[in-house]
């Protein structure tokens, strides 16, 4: 879990920190969603189990937000990204 941004802007060119603050953001997001789910998991108590679900499920929209603005911002993240679909759909045969 974060609780500080783990990124050291010194070392980072400037043109390099929105794209950083992205996929930090990514990760913190997927982070809250496991820990969501996983206590939604824990509990015996229905309303707390239906209020946990929910938050994960925002958490899920957040990161769709934050890969949209990478891809924006990152040419190669895209074509990586395409090339891995690429890979899972030849490996799995399918789509």
């Amino acid at each position: 879990m974060f609780s500080e941004v783990p990124i050291d802007k010194g070392r980072l060119k400037k043109e390099d920190i929105d794209r950083e603050i992205l996929r930090v953001s990514i990760a913190a997001e997927m982070d809250a969603t496991s820990l969501y789910e996983q206590m939604a998991s824990m509990t015996d108590n229905e309303d707390l189990k239906v209020v946990l679900l929910d938050i994960a499920q925002e958490e899920k929209t957040h990161i769709g937000e934050f890969h949209t603005m990478l891809l924006r911002l990152d040419e190669e993240q895209e074509k990586e990204l395409e090339k891995g679909k690429k890979e899972v759909e030849e490996l799995t045969g399918k789509k």
